[in-house]
């Protein structure tokens, strides 16, 4: 199964809403690092500027063989969309407090890709909310599964 890097703070910060997929610009030894799994997109955001889709703060760690190919693991990468679709983020950016964050990076074939989410930020109040629910859930589900084993 080929890796995937996810976005662990998206869910826990925003409120996710409509979701596309991109292409992501790399260059050589970068496809070679993200084969290895070594990227962090947690800190990472979509801006779109001059009619084209960025991504920033995606860190792609050198690689180790890359030697004088290696580039700024920090630098901005260009994301592969249609102008269509790019002019539809740009019209659901302009709400105040709207981003456009990376959910996944992923490969398919041999392409690298990003699923893309506009997220909206949530409030403290509403983080609190979203931990209580969870671990409601998760006690539900220990009882439950005690039930079962009660019962073999």
């Amino acid at each position: 199964m080929p890796p995937t890097i996810h976005n662990h703070k998206a869910g826990r910060d925003y409120v996710i809403g409509e979701t596309l997929e991109a292409g992501i610009e790399l260059k050589g030894p970068e496809v070679k690092s993200l084969r290895a799994s070594r990227a962090s997109i947690d800190d990472a955001f979509g801006k779109i500027e001059r009619g084209e889709c960025w991504l920033y703060n995606c860190h792609i760690a050198a690689y180790a063989q890359g030697n004088r190919w290696n580039v700024d693991p920090l630098r901005p990468r260009r994301l592969l969309l249609h102008q269509k679709e790019i002019d539809h983020l740009t019209g659901k950016l302009q709400v105040k407090g709207m981003a456009l964050l990376p959910l996944r990076i992923y490969f398919t074939k041999s392409y690298a890709k990003v699923l893309l989410a506009l997220g909206k930020g949530k409030s403290q109040y509403d983080k609190r909310e979203t931990l209580k629910r969870k671990e409601a859930n998760r006690e539900t589900d220990r009882a439950l599964a005690d039930a079962r084993r009660a019962k073999s």
